[in-house]
């Protein structure tokens, strides 16, 4: 994948409060899905979409255990979305 549609691909999942919401949620601590649809008042499915495109993005890690799949954060993603972003900075 070109470093550009990677950051195409994670501007769009950034666009959306709810996943927004999502990342901050996981900063602190891995969660299910369900534990994660608790903390929102929208359906289970809308929650899975939302980490579908976090995941795409790779914003998220997902790894099952046992018939649970826990989320985790990928600051890597993020790492490198600053580094793109900061070659723009003039220097003085």
């Amino acid at each position: 994948m070109s470093k550009y549609l990677r950051v195409n691909i994670v501007f769009k999942a950034l666009n959306d409060a709810t996943r927004r919401e999502i990342l901050e949620l996981l900063k602190d601590r891995d969660m299910t899905a369900g534990e994660i649809a608790e903390q929102f008042n929208i359906s289970k499915p809308s929650i899975s979409h939302h980490l579908d495109l976090l995941k795409q993005a790779g914003l998220v890690i997902a790894n099952k255990d046992g018939q649970f799949i826990h989320y985790s954060i990928n600051t890597t993603v993020m790492d490198e979305m600053l580094k793109w972003m900061l070659q723009f900075k003039r220097k003085k």
